[in-house]
């Protein structure tokens, strides 16, 4: 089930919400953690056993890792706890990446391929191992204590505005709310407005610029024209941006209607003027995990420079084979790693003295060259497509209609907004926590006129993509 959906938004969201607030205070916790069985149930009832198994499995290692006195038992419960986590996600991730590179070396070698049965990948994987990791090493290091109700951890995991693709929520960032918090009216307002306008960037703009961008990456790249190709991946770059900040509103906005403070996932990317800070508003609870998890564990910058562009380099690797189990996704990674490391070399200095708008178009032009191997499934691929945008030919194009046109010149206002003078407190003002009277009649309007847009969009499409969960 995904919240872009007829059978979310007019059943399952409806039913939830009365359910969950004529429940006690004390017992909205059960409730919640019912409907996210159910919801993940609804697509994936084999998986969700196995989700619910490996919870209680990991909720009880690490409470007895709390407990224990003895340094040695806890470094042992944590590593249990970490390698239960990671090894189902190295088996139902990349066990098919794993057998497919194994036979086609074997193919190389004149030896027979090595049958296998393809393992199916459970939805949203990626998001709730690093929460289950996160939690782990929290009560390892001392920064949080242990939940003290199994009921409580399985619902931190499993809650489902967040449970497919994030933000990615630090247990220690919610352990109190999950014991204990208020929702008033005031913030159900301001988070069903966040739900709507999210639920809008998904379906009004994100799903029109992926039919478009579809069309174009599916064609042959041999005869594609270079205009078509530019507009082919400035599609593709919009229509990831305003897929997944589009689903990150739309958690925040269900959490916040419950009480739940969840954390930003995207703080305008594209007006970023280099890399580095690209980094530090695209997808924040990753960037944030990996630096806590990842990068400082690895020994960060306090070994030396040469130790330092590694440990970037190494990070951002293992951040693209986390989207996914492709070669093409650890080429985007070791692509953005290099930038970071250039970043810290010389290129960050470069583009300040620039000045801002050089160094937001250059910063963007290197974004999208890297989501050219976001996007394709092989090398020979991203090789083709990289030949057709710099060819400077014509060639096979792509018709678009006028409605593709005017969400696309959407998409850009939306993108760069902040660049101009007023833009980021338009931006503010919309995003709110709290609205005068007159703004939150307008506001309303706005997302009851958004609301019967996108339900009209589902209604007569069923085209409906969700970029990231096969992460």
């Amino acid at each position: 089930m995904v919240f872009s959906s007829n059978i979310f938004l007019f059943f399952f969201l409806p039913i939830f919400l009365i359910a969950y607030f004529v429940t006690p205070q004390k017992f909205r916790n059960y409730t919640l953690l019912l409907f996210s069985l159910i919801f993940y149930a609804y697509g994936a009832p084999d998986f969700a056993f196995l989700l619910v198994g490996e919870c209680i499995i990991n909720y009880f290692i690490v409470r007895g890792m709390a407990k224990t006195e003895k340094t040695g038992t806890k470094k042992w419960l944590c590593a249990l706890s970490v390698i239960m986590a990671l090894g189902l996600l190295l088996y139902f991730k990349y066990a098919n990446f794993f057998m497919e590179n194994l036979n086609a070396i074997l193919g190389w070698m004149h030896h027979e391929p090595v049958g296998w049965m393809k393992v199916a990948l459970p939805i949203g994987i990626s998001f709730f191992t690093f929460q289950s990791i996160t939690y782990t090493l929290d009560v390892y290091r001392g920064t949080t204590p242990p939940s003290q109700k199994l009921t409580d951890y399985v619902l931190y995991i499993m809650m489902f505005p967040q449970l497919i693709a994030g933000p990615i929520v630090n247990y220690n960032s919610v352990a109190a709310q999950l014991i204990e918090r208020t929702s008033t009216m005031e913030d159900r307002v301001v988070g069903f407005y966040r739900f709507i306008i999210g639920l809008g960037k998904k379906v009004l703009i994100a799903n029109t610029l992926a039919a478009y961008a579809d069309q174009v990456f599916a064609m042959n790249y041999a005869d594609l024209a270079t205009s078509t190709a530019w507009i082919g991946i400035l599609s593709y770059t919009f229509q990831i941006y305003f897929d997944f900040s589009g689903y990150s509103d739309m958690a925040i906005g269900l959490g916040k209607m419950m009480g739940f403070k969840f954390p930003e996932n995207f703080n305008d990317p594209y007006t970023s003027r280099s890399v580095t800070e690209f980094w530090k508003r695209w997808h924040m609870t990753l960037g944030n995990f990996i630096m806590n998890y990842l990068y400082i564990p690895l020994g960060g910058n306090r070994k030396g420079k040469g130790r330092m562009y590694l440990n970037l380099w190494l990070c951002f690797l293992l951040s693209g084979l986390w989207h996914g189990a492709s070669w093409t996704f650890v080429l985007w990674g070791a692509f953005h790693g290099l930038f970071i490391c250039a970043d810290k070399l010389f290129l960050k200095d470069l583009l300040k003295k620039a000045g801002k708008w050089p160094a937001v178009i250059l910063t963007f032009f290197v974004v999208n060259m890297g989501w050219v191997l976001f996007r394709v499934d092989t090398a020979a691929d991203a090789g083709g497509f990289y030949q057709a945008l710099f060819a400077f030919k014509g060639g096979l194009t792509q018709p678009a209609d006028l409605l593709f046109w005017f969400t696309f010149g959407l998409a850009v206002v939306f993108s760069f907004l902040t660049l101009f003078k007023g833009g980021q407190r338009l931006q503010d003002t919309i995003f709110a926590d709290h609205y005068s009277k007159g703004l939150s009649w307008t506001m309303f309007a706005i997302c009851l006129v958004l609301l019967i847009l996108s339900a009209g969009s589902l209604c007569v499409s069923d085209f409906n993509p969700f970029i990231y969960f096969r992460f």
